[in-house]
């Protein structure tokens, strides 16, 4: 159910993946239901901007691809505000996905020794840039993406170890 094990690293992508933003893996927060973090995300993006006729629209459809796609379309975008809060968006969204689905959480805990890199190798923001195949991928220095999914998993997981540490 996890992904791919390394030494150092446990490799993720595509929506086979618990840990990626578009597996189907239902949780509620403040009152909405989700259909997986990547809808989180969107709406959040949408949250953020006033975009409730966006976020109305997210909301209403479970496919994480009109998800995406609906995320882009968000008006009054800034980078800026979005980079300053993207993070926290997608933290607040998984510990909620993670924590209301015990199977999930398990597999998150299973990594535990582990950085989580996302290897889309088309995602230079979320992942790291480089599919599982590439022999860089074992580099964090020969990346070429920031891994942000990634890191936001790993201290996710590291914050939910240490909660349940005695």
């Amino acid at each position: 159910m996890s992904g791919a094990h390394s030494k150092r690293f446990t490799f993720f992508w595509r929506d086979q993946s618990p840990f990626s933003q578009w597996h189907r893996s239902a949780f509620e927060v403040d009152g909405a239901r989700y259909v997986c973090a990547e809808q989180y995300m969107m709406a959040g993006k949408a949250r953020l901007f006033g975009d409730t006729e966006v976020l109305a629209k997210i909301l209403a459809s479970e496919s994480p691809k009109t998800h995406k796609a609906l995320g882009r379309k968000v008006r009054h975008f800034d980078a800026a505000k979005w980079e300053q809060a993207r993070e926290q968006i997608v933290y607040e969204g998984n510990r909620a996905k993670f924590t209301q689905n015990p199977a999930l959480l398990e597999a998150l805990l299973a990594t535990a020794g582990t950085e989580l890199v996302e290897a889309s190798p088309m995602d230079r923001i979320w992942g790291v840039g480089l599919s599982e195949e590439d022999p860089r991928i074992q580099n964090p220095a020969t990346w070429r993406g920031l891994n942000l999914l990634g890191k936001v998993l790993t201290k996710l997981r590291e914050d939910l170890l240490a909660e349940r540490a005695p």
